[in-house]
């Protein structure tokens, strides 16, 4: 039978991540770097998942993976030899968009190479959960590590993937606030130049009698001629006129 959340949370565990996610939506609201927004992520499912000794986030890059945020520099190390060898739990989670839980006894079998560099720096359970922004987006995964083989169990392993939801949720509307707000900037400066290129024509248009798209011509070939933007063009017009 599936582990009922509702039924079996205790109040405290509830009460952790309900604070851990209000902390994640301060960061995001205080306008932080994704890198800040990630550490906060990690050092909050230490707080929230029992027996998660040390946490980290691998984001997949163009470049390749990367653990961007951890609670422990033994992640990052044990985390590059899964890289290397491309395989491992926060891989297959990523790519599979499904939470990975496995002993390091699973480990040995499924990924050796990343299983000896992770008891070597004493870990033996592992449990990761993909961090999915949207449908077509996955950002990499969040990684819980114990030095308890049995560390981790179904219950946990539902745990983190309620805390992982709420917590792509949040970076979502974050990502989404960011491009909005680029675009209101771009716009901003597009009506910003597009004001500055009207007064320049305005003073061609006045200083040589011309038509308005006489005049623009002239500030299109001085852009081409001297390679600057057209805007650039209009604000050195504007400022050779304002000058005494």
């Amino acid at each position: 039978m599936p582990v009922s959340i509702d039924e079996h949370v205790p109040t405290t565990l509830l009460d952790e991540a309900s604070e851990a996610l209000e902390e994640l939506a301060t960061v995001l609201a205080d306008d932080q770097p994704l890198e800040d927004v990630l550490q906060q992520l990690a050092e909050s499912a230490a707080r929230v998942i029992p027996d998660a000794e040390n946490v980290g986030v691998t984001v997949l890059t163009p470049e390749g993976p990367i653990t961007a945020a951890a609670t422990d520099r033994k992640v990052v190390e044990v985390d590059a030899d899964q890289y290397a060898a491309g395989d491992g739990p926060c891989l297959e989670a990523a790519r599979q968009r499904r939470p990975v839980r496995v002993s390091v006894d699973v480990g040995r079998v499924r990924w050796p190479e990343f299983a000896a560099a992770a008891e070597r720096a004493g870990v033996r359970a592992y449990l990761s959960a993909p961090l999915v922004l949207k449908e077509e987006d996955v950002l990499g995964a969040l990684n819980i590590y114990s030095s308890e083989e049995h560390a981790f169990d179904p219950f946990d392993e539902a745990l983190l993937k309620l805390f992982v939801t709420a917590a792509c949720t949040a970076i979502t509307g974050f990502r989404r606030y960011e491009r909005s707000r680029a675009l209101v900037e771009h716009l901003q400066r597009a009506l910003v130049s597009r004001a500055e290129i009207d007064q320049a024509k305005g003073v061609l248009m006045g200083a040589y009698g011309i038509t308005a798209d006489e005049a623009f011509t002239r500030l299109v070939g001085e852009s081409q001629q001297h390679n600057t933007k057209l805007r650039e063009v209009a604000r050195n017009l504007l400022g050779s006129v304002r000058r005494p």
